[in-house]
């Protein structure tokens, strides 16, 4: 289905559900991450930008303190209640749509029930936030339809991520640390997002234009199993924070990479020094990352994003051996640069490609996929894209 048509679809199953007219439809983008893994909840930086598969919601409120919610990829209609949430279940997919609500509420808004109808357009499961998406637009279409003050401009969607983190740490129960959060509100097109996490930092915009350079960006899901709420993404929030209690600082960003091998020195485990490793090295690649785009020195990118993928295999040890056949097969095929991109554990890869060899790498990484066994991939190429909004859908009132 066309992206464009999705709106009137949306509406028509929304119809089909509760026999009502839905009051509009809102939509928000899933990410790929340039560079900066596992730096978020370490109050560092990374460089999100946000793609043209976007999570889908059409929306009416209702006059109780229920959410009926249906999704276009999940059979079956969930009716959850806003009161007691955290006392039952976590409700599965849906908690990341009704844990909004609830999050808006504990910030001290007026919310009530909804009527949700959700058509997810990023991948499940592919390490490309599809459940920030959800969470995003869910959000956005609040806050239109409860006309919630405060959540204006990028201050307000900076807010508004934060109210969308709580939703995923406290309700869905998946420890991630804001990242995804803030590209899918706060994006714009043809830039990649420079996120710094130690304090009230502002987001900069970094000019990631790859057409105008004759590139393009090209996403490897692997389709291997990726989920944030196993428990191995938050094992590694933990040995962060231990290594944090170890070294008596506030956080690991509060480290200076030349006092690196010092600072692994104090540390108890080879397990606690290579987690480190990793944080403080890739806070200083997405550094040079930033100041290599605004240079258009793209030639600083391979080694950048191969020492990032290294990093991630070894140190932090978050991959697995469909992310690093995507990589090295892209990279061999003549791929500019190529590194996993999320939290890992499977999901996608990506690389910065010639756009003329979008077609011609594409099929060497399926080549690779299928020599080893593994499931086939999903390939395609993105551009930076915009930030959660509503879309320009006229049939409700």
């Amino acid at each position: 289905m066309e992206l464009s048509t999705v709106p009137d679809a949306l509406a028509g199953a929304f119809r089909d559900a509760f026999a009502e007219e839905p009051s509009g439809v809102w939509s928000a983008p899933g990410r790929v991450n340039l560079i900066g893994e596992h730096t978020d909840y370490n109050h560092g930086l990374c460089l999100p930008v946000a793609i043209p598969r976007r999570t889908y919601v059409a929306a009416r409120r209702r006059d109780d303190r229920l959410v009926r919610i249906l999704s276009r990829q999940v059979p079956g209609e969930r009716t959850i209640p806003l009161d007691g949430l955290l006392q039952g279940s976590r409700g599965g997919w849906a908690a990341y749509a009704v844990g909004v609500l609830w999050a808006l509420e504990q910030a001290g808004h007026r919310v009530g029930g909804l009527d949700v109808a959700v058509d997810g357009r990023v991948p499940l499961g592919s390490g490309l936030s599809s459940s920030a998406a959800l969470e995003c637009a869910v959000a956005v279409a609040a806050v239109d339809l409860f006309a919630l003050e405060g959540f204006d401009g990028d201050e307000g969607r900076r807010a508004l991520a934060q109210v969308c983190v709580r939703a995923e740490n406290d309700v869905a129960g998946a420890p991630t640390g804001g990242m995804d959060q803030s590209a899918s509100l706060l994006a714009r097109r043809d830039t990649a997002l420079l996120l710094d996490f130690d304090g009230d930092v502002a987001p900069r915009h970094v000019p990631f234009d790859l057409a105008a350079h004759g590139l393009s960006l090209l996403v490897m899901n692997t389709r291997a199993v990726h989920s944030l709420d196993d428990g191995q993404y938050g094992n590694r929030r933990e040995e962060c924070a231990a290594a944090v209690a170890e070294l008596g600082v506030g956080s690991l960003r509060d480290m200076a990479l030349a006092d690196l091998d010092g600072s692994l020195r104090r540390l108890s485990s080879d397990l606690l020094r290579r987690r480190v490793r990793h944080v403080l090295t890739e806070i200083d690649r997405v550094t040079r990352t930033v100041a290599a785009l605004e240079a258009d020195d793209f030639a600083a990118l391979p080694s950048l994003f191969e020492a990032s993928h290294r990093s991630m295999r070894d140190d932090f040890e978050i991959s697995c051996a469909e992310l690093d056949t995507a990589v090295e097969t892209a990279r061999t095929a003549g791929a500019l640069a190529a590194r996993m991109t999320g939290g890992g554990f499977g999901g996608s890869a990506i690389a910065i490609v010639p756009a003329s060899g979008v077609d011609d790498i594409s099929s060497a990484v399926e080549s690779a996929f299928s020599a080893k066994g593994f499931r086939e991939p999903e390939l395609f190429p993105v551009s930076a894209g915009g930030p959660a909004m509503r879309e320009p859908w006229t049939g409700g009132r």
